[in-house]
Formats: structure tokens, C-alpha cells, sequence
């Protein structure tokens, strides 16, 4: 595709010569191996948008210039044709096919592609479209580019339910009672890929099994398959009548898809903890979301931070949230979800998204946290103690950057007020 550049004029090499010099002297600084001087956001809308003002505002602090690390833009036509804030807000864009994402923004060869052409050290996907797809920060590691996400192996296994929550299992974190209760394998054990024989058994594969499974675990029961999504390919069923239907409505909903069963939990909110994991194994909490108001399956309405859970048990949470991170050996932002009963006070394990979510804002405001700069940081090789924001949120000194925090032991400081977002 074609390539537009914005400025240029003889002083242009000068001035991104200076200011590479600059981004590579904060890297040595703050403890990084790997500085990214040119960044690809494969994504548009919302999230492209947020992406590229929050590392302008990071840049413009510790950087002196808004614009010292160029963010170059994947511009679809329609998106061209629309004038999209994103390609209008980049400092380069490059032309990409039109029609669906599979075209442009969610196809990792193009993104692959487009990141070379481009000459960027670093690719940011974003939410939705690529961000999801394990093939993508492989294809980049193969070609020496930094992905602003987790290595393709946490995010293989966390991407999908089931072995998450073999995974949660293993790492100690309370899960619902399901069909894979009795599963359990280390992510270090097996290498970060579950024994086919083990995941299988986690699983329910006629409607036999589901009867059983659901008999054993106790109605009412959610059946769900794990590549379905969006309030597809999930029934809830309360007896065995339901659950003969539900399970094969199902298995035709999503053909192919492995299928679980797992307690319905009634009366129960939905809680999330934020994450960051850096490359040198430290990981901690930015406070936690309450996202219960949803209708179909969908959220609608955010809230920070989650007030209905003691402090006690929040902190329960967020301590299991980054056990599991560090299992795994993730890397970058990353949302853990739990289910809490306010009956009981309990918490299980529901999911691990491995990606930066849409509601990240909600976060922000309340720990003065700027994310997609952290998510940037990390993937330069800078630790999370020698991020200036999250040293502040644990309470510590943001100037002595070369001093470790052992974020296991060493608590967040309370959040900075409440926050509700539509």
C-alpha cells in the first residue's frame, strides 16, 4: 500500500535522529534493553485514538516532545473516505485493503507486512480485530518487531476458557464448580500447552456426559462452548430435560467447538482486577472494575473501583490475579475476571482477557495510571518498579527508579475517588 508521511523538509532527520538519542538514553535510564522508536497501532476507531494520546501525553513528560516516538496509522478506505480521527491523528499512515477486518485490521500477515514497510520496532493491537490471535505476536517475533501484548504462548493458553481455568486451577486461584473441577496441570509442567488427554477430560462431549457432568456439578448450570463469544454458543439449563437441548442447540451454535459445563452462579457480580506484567517476572494490580450491569452477556456499565467485595477479599483477588500472571509468564496488560456472591463472599476465577480492554479508562482515573504508556515501557524491557506511575500508585518515591518493589508484599495505595462509565 501506499505510504503518506506527515512534516518532512531537511530539518526532519535531524530532529528524529535527536529524538531517538532521547528515547534510547530514557530506556538506558530506567533499566530497558529495547527501545522502540517508531510504533504501528493495528487497530482504528476508539481504541487507535486513546492509544495515540496517551503516548503523546507520555512523551510530551518524559520526553520533551509530544511527537518523539512517530506513530504510523493502517488506513482502510472507508476509514480514509470517513476522514478517521486515527489516520488524521498519526503521524504516518500507511493504505491498507478495504471490505472486513480479515482484510486489514484483524490480518496479521498485512499487519506483519505493513510493519516492516513502515519500519517500526514495535506493533500495538489494541482490542478486538488481531489482538486476540496468538499467531500474531509469533509472526512478529519472527521478524524482530516487539508486540505490545503477551508472547504468543501465555496467550494461547489464556485465550481460551477451558485451559484457562485448568491453568487457574494449577495456580491455586478459586475457580466454579465445572466439568473440569477435577483438571489440573502447571503452565511450567506442560510447557504452556495442556495434554490433549487432560483437556479433554475438562470437557463434555456427548449428551451423556453433559447429564452426568451437570448432575454432579448442580442445576442451575451454564453450558458453554469455548470458542463462542457474545452471547453465543451458551444456555443456561436447570434440569435434565434443558440440558439434553441446550447441549446439542450448542454444539450447533458452534460446531467443532469444545464444549463445558460450569455452575450457574446466581445473584453474583462481575469483578475485574487490572494487570501489567513486565518481561522480568514482577506483576501488579492497578485496582479493580465492577462491571455487573449487562444485558445479553454484554457489558453495559463500568465501575471503579469494585466497592461490594471487603477490602480483605479485594485484596485476595488481586494477589490471585497476579499469581496466575506469574504462572504463566505473561507479559504486558491484562484483565483477570472473577464472579463474587455478595450472599457468600466468595470469588471464582471466570476469565483472563490477554489484552488491553476498552474499559481501561475507568482504571486510569482512579490509580493515575497511564496504561498504553506502561504497555509500551514493558515491551522496551523497563521494569514496573522503574515506571514513575506505578511507583506512585505502590506508595514509593516515583524518582528512585532503580529501586525494586517487591510487589507481593508492598500494598496500592487507596484508589483516587470512584468512578462510574457508560
Amino acid at each position: 500500500g501506499a505510504m503518506a508521511a506527515r512534516g518532512g523538509g531537511g530539518g526532519a532527520p535531524r530532529v528524529a535522529e535527536r529524538s531517538a538519542e532521547r528515547v534510547r538514553e530514557l530506556v538506558a535510564r530506567l533499566g530497558g534493553d529495547r527501545p522502540v522508536l517508531r510504533v504501528l497501532v493495528a487497530n482504528n476507531g476508539l481504541g487507535a485514538v486513546k492509544f495515540i494520546r496517551s503516548v503523546r501525553q507520555w512523551a510530551s513528560k518524559h520526553l520533551g516532545d509530544e511527537r518523539a516516538i512517530p506513530i504510523v496509522a493502517m488506513a482502510s478506505p472507508e476509514d480514509m473516505k470517513v476522514g478517521a480521527e486515527h489516520i488524521r491523528m498519526a503521524d504516518q499512515f500507511v493504505e491498507v485493503p478495504g471490505g472486513s477486518n480479515n482484510n486489514n485490521y484483524a490480518n496479521v500477515k498485512l499487519i506483519v507486512e505493513t510493519a516492516q514497510q513502515a519500519n517500526v520496532d514495535a506493533v500495538w493491537p489494541g482490542w478486538g480485530h488481531a489482538s486476540e490471535f496468538p499467531e500474531l505476536p509469533a509472526a512478529l517475533e519472527a521478524a524482530g518487531i516487539a508486540f505490545l501484548g503477551p508472547p504468543e504462548g501465555p496467550m494461547a493458553a489464556l485465550g481460551d476458557k477451558i485451559g484457562s481455568s485448568i491453568l487457574a486451577q494449577a495456580a491455586g486461584v478459586p475457580t466454579l464448580a465445572w466439568s473440569g473441577s477435577h483438571v489440573s496441570v502447571g503452565y511450567q509442567e506442560c510447557g504452556g500447552v495442556i495434554p490433549d488427554d487432560v483437556y479433554r477430560a475438562a470437557c463434555i462431549h456427548t449428551v451423556e456426559e453433559a447429564v452426568r457432568a451437570c448432575e454432579k456439578i448442580g442445576y442451575p448450570v451454564m453450558l458453554k462452548a469455548s470458542w463462542g463469544g457474545g452471547g453465543k454458543g451458551i444456555r443456561k439449563v436447570q434440569n435434565q430435560d434443558d440440558t439434553i437441548a441446550g447441549f446439542k442447540q450448542v454444539q450447533a451454535e458452534v460446531p467443532g467447538s469444545p464444549i463445558f459445563a460450569m455452575r450457574m452462579a446466581s445473584n453474583c457480580r462481575h469483578l475485574e482486577v487490572q494487570l501489567l506484567a513486565d518481561k522480568h517476572g514482577n506483576v501488579c494490580y492497578i485496582h479493580s472494575r465492577d462491571c455487573s450491569t449487562q444485558r445479553r452477556h454484554q457489558k453495559i456499565v463500568e465501575e471503579g473501583p469494585v466497592t461490594v467485595a471487603s477490602p480483605d477479599t479485594l485484596l485476595k483477588m488481586e494477589h490471585a490475579a497476579c499469581e496466575l500472571a506469574r504462572h504463566v509468564g505473561y507479559v504486558g496488560a491484562a484483565t483477570v475476571e472473577y464472579l463474587f456472591s455478595p450472599e457468600t463472599g466468595e470469588f471464582c476465577f471466570l476469565e483472563l482477557n490477554p489484552r488491553l480492554q476498552v474499559e481501561h479508562p475507568v482504571t486510569e482515573w482512579i490509580s493515575g495510571v497511564n496504561i498504553p504508556s506502561c504497555q509500551l515501557m514493558i515491551a522496551m524491557g523497563i521494569p514496573l518498579y522503574a515506571i514513575s506511575d506505578i511507583r506512585r500508585l505502590y506508595g514509593q518515591d516515583p524518582a528512585d527508579v532503580g529501586q525494586p518493589i517487591d510487589f507481593k508484599t508492598t500494598p496500592a495505595v487507596p484508589p483516587k475517588g470512584h468512578v462510574v462509565a457508560v
